[in-house]
């Protein structure tokens, strides 16, 4: 059984997945970004850490099988699917009200901090310091030559590329289709924001074939 929902454009919703469970984020348009965190369902204060995820996988980036741990190195999602590029982010921190006022905004601009924490109201959940740091779902961030620089570039995706993640605990799940139409991340042409589709799959088997990569220990 596949339950299926949108996320407008610009807005958030949070999930709440049982292990082994699994969410898929369906890019519709082929050019939005989608910002996700995850947070241990019996404890809020534990959640996903980009930091401790590069550290568990020795990657700047995830691929297929990689997974993702806790700011208490715990697994909690694992990439068990992704039909795109591959072309993902964890180093841009997820945009805020601040962010837009410092490109020139003058009045209030959807954000993906603020989607967060109205996303996680929803089941009463006051998570009044959003985090910065989010796996940016689709974002072309591209570390140049010298190896110091970050380059931002629009989306490669098509319209239908999805990638799928299975909870490795029980956990709250939450997707922002980002609201950025500033900085140009959305796609080539309009930059406009665009509304994303979800899919949960109840069916716990459906992706256990996968072989998931182990956490790195260095060479003795």
């Amino acid at each position: 059984m596949i339950e299926k929902t949108t996320i407008p454009a610009g807005h958030g919703k949070a999930f709440i997945l049982n292990k082994s469970q699994t969410i898929s984020v369906i890019n519709t348009y082929g050019t939005q970004v989608v910002d996700c965190w995850a947070f241990n369902k019996a404890n809020t204060n534990e959640y996903m850490s980009m930091e401790a995820s590069r550290v568990w996988s020795q990657r700047l980036n995830p691929i297929l099988g990689d997974t993702f741990v806790t700011n208490n190195r715990n697994k909690i999602l694992t990439i068990v699917e992704d039909t795109s590029p591959g072309i993902h982010d964890t180093f841009m921190a997820a945009c805020d009200e601040k962010r837009y006022k410092l490109l020139g905004v003058k009045k209030y601009h959807r954000n993906c901090c603020d989607n967060l924490v109205e996303a996680l109201k929803e089941y009463e959940i006051n998570y009044n310091k959003p985090i910065l740091a989010s796996f940016n779902i689709f974002m072309n961030i591209e570390v140049q030559e010298d190896k110091k620089t970050l380059k931002t570039l629009p989306t490669v995706t098509s319209p239908g590329d999805k990638i799928t993640l299975r909870a490795e605990m029980d956990c709250y799940v939450v997707f922002s289709s980002c609201p950025q139409d500033i900085v140009k991340i959305q796609g080539e042409f309009d930059n406009e924001p665009k509304s994303v589709e979800i899919e949960i799959n109840q069916d716990v088997q459906t992706f256990s074939e996968i072989k998931t990569t182990n956490t790195w220990i260095p060479n003795t």
